[in-house]
């Protein structure tokens, strides 16, 4: 069941808070705030972070510097294994770079492309990246539910609230300093990872071809650039700013085909091919930018616009109006809420070794300790009652010591008259079987020479024992087993065969037959017991010979 959980995402242009809980099979968006944040350390983004309503349980977005993202494929392991796999895989890697490393990791859905392995997709986080968004969600009021990568909350964004359908759709989250990137086949992740460049790529270059500063390259870019291929520039400075973004856009562009190559190379899927691209992030506000992919990368290229099916009436209007302006920017922000507050969302939840170690003592250690505690009281207590029955206890082991010896006398005498009854009833069963088996002989083989059809012939008799049920073998009965063949040629064999079944069932009675003829006419078998009192199903042929 969902929970009420919140989604921060502090990048170095913008930070996004958002809070709300799941509803149905779209997400109630109960409080949101939006501000700008400087380009400075981590720290001095959060100082801007300062939402007027309580943060409560979050998940903190990651992205760009300080994560790192791999594919491994392995082979499919139980799951302390593959554990034991990642942690030695983690530690290699923060020995090489020589900085404690945080990690989780998740298994991607099952590929029949790559049969017998997992892919396992394996998140890790510098230990000082993660105390600095750590110090910083605590100064503005939020407890740390875990760090997850951007990357996989736009995946479980586009999965709760995308138009999801069974082609390959490439989501791009284009930042200010990165593009987090997701790539999934119908609804299952194929691909999750952040390449450095976004948005600032434009500003830099606007700012370069009108020698003015980054600030007002920003506005210049929303007012004058635009990149449909379509578009008449009316004026000299909306043309010289559509020329200047052609560059960026252009790197863009490798970018997101470097990511479906990446992908392919990554998880091994030469085949794989992206039949939509989906946009969301600042970058993706930039006019005419899902056009000019659309022309190059030849698919169809779409803004992707969650909050058109997420429920925003708990909002204030002046929260609301904040969403709709930021609406592109928060998508990342809203897929951490959803995955946090979901627990079928797919969920790769990084945690500092601090917090993972004190997590893992107030779930398991403290839990033992608990019950530890309980078990010595319960000990206690049992040890007090225990020693007030244990007289009375002693004076009815006593007694029944007296009761038991009379009937242990008994029962022994009723054994030895058990054993040698049925030593008796064996002897009298054998008899009765040797009988009866080879009565049942010459009575079948009288009827067999009167009413057998002239074109068949027997090829096998043989008398077995069975029983009714396998556990009682004192149910034992014999029962005939016939072979026969029938002249090749013979005409209606199954009209002859039914016929002769109908004169054998005539004459024996009661008997109990199973008749059996090939498909192609040439051989029957029959099954039958004289001494079943009425035919019964599923009897169970075989035994002795």
């Amino acid at each position: 069941m969902g929970r009420t959980a919140t989604g921060i995402d502090v990048g170095s242009r913008t930070a996004i808070v958002l809070r709300g809980h799941p509803k149905g099979n779209t997400f109630a968006v109960t409080s949101f705030w939006a501000g700008p944040t400087s380009t400075g350390s981590v720290r001095e983004c959060w100082s801007a972070v300062r939402p007027a309503f309580r943060l409560g349980g979050a998940c903190v977005g990651l992205s760009g510097r300080g994560l790192n993202v791999r594919y491994t494929q392995v082979p499919r392991l139980k799951d302390w294994q593959l554990e034991n796999l990642m942690r030695f895989e983690v530690g290699e890697i923060g020995g090489q770079s020589g900085s404690e490393m945080a990690s989780d990791f998740n298994v991607l859905p099952e590929l029949p492309e790559v049969e017998g392995e997992d892919v396992v997709l394996l998140a890790m986080a510098r230990e000082e990246l993660l105390a600095e968004h750590a110090d910083g969600l605590a100064a503005a009021g939020g407890r740390l539910l875990a760090f997850t990568p951007n990357a996989v909350a736009l995946y479980n964004a586009w999965l709760h609230y995308g138009v999801v359908e069974e082609d390959t759709v490439l989501v791009a989250n284009i930042g200010h300093e990165n593009v987090d990137v997701a790539i999934a086949r119908g609804t299952d992740l194929l691909f999750a990872r952040t390449l450095s460049g976004g948005s600032r790529l434009f500003d830099e270059a606007i700012a370069e071809r009108f020698g003015i500063s980054s600030e007002r390259a920003e506005a210049a870019k929303a007012e004058l650039a635009s990149l449909d291929p379509s578009a008449l520039h009316a004026g000299g400075n909306r043309e010289k700013a559509a020329r200047a973004v052609q560059g960026p856009a252009g790197q863009l562009l490798a970018l997101l085909q470097s990511a479906i190559l990446f992908c392919k190379t990554q998880i091994k899927l030469s085949g794989l091919s992206v039949e939509r691209v989906a946009l969301c992030g600042g970058g993706a506000a930039l006019d005419g930018l899902d056009r000019f992919l659309e022309a190059s990368l030849k698919v169809p290229v779409e803004v992707f616009e969650p909050f058109r099916v997420v429920d925003q009436t708990a909002l204030s209007p002046a929260e609301a109006e904040l969403l709709h302006e930021y609406g592109l920017e928060s998508v990342a922000a809203l897929g951490l809420a959803t995955g946090a507050s979901r627990d079928e969302a797919y969920k790769v939840e990084i945690l500092p070794r601090r917090v993972a170690r004190m997590r893992e003592f107030w779930g398991k250690t403290a839990l033992l300790v608990a019950a530890a505690v309980l078990c010595l009281a319960y000990l206690g207590y049992s040890a007090w009652k225990l020693a007030g029955d244990l007289e009375t206890t002693r004076g009815e082991v006593t007694r029944l010591s007296s009761t038991f010896d009379r009937a242990r006398t008994a029962d022994l005498e009723a054994r030895a008259l058990l054993e040698e009854n049925g030593k008796l009833a064996e002897l009298v069963s054998e008899l009765w079987l040797a009988a009866g088996s080879g009565e049942q002989i010459a009575r079948t083989l009288e009827v067999f020479e009167r009413e057998l059809p002239r074109d068949f012939w027997l090829s096998e008799v043989s008398s077995r024992y069975a029983s009714t049920e396998q556990r009682d073998r004192s149910d034992r009965r014999p029962v005939l087993h016939i072979e026969g063949l029938v002249r090749e040629g013979t005409e209606s064999p199954s009209a002859l065969f039914e016929a002769f079944l109908a004169r054998l069932a005539a004459e024996l009675g009661n008997a109990h037959i199973v008749p059996g003829l090939s498909p192609a006419g040439d051989r029957f078998t029959i099954d039958m017991s004289l001494l079943v009192a009425e035919p019964r199903a599923g009897d169970d042929v075989g035994g002795e010979g």
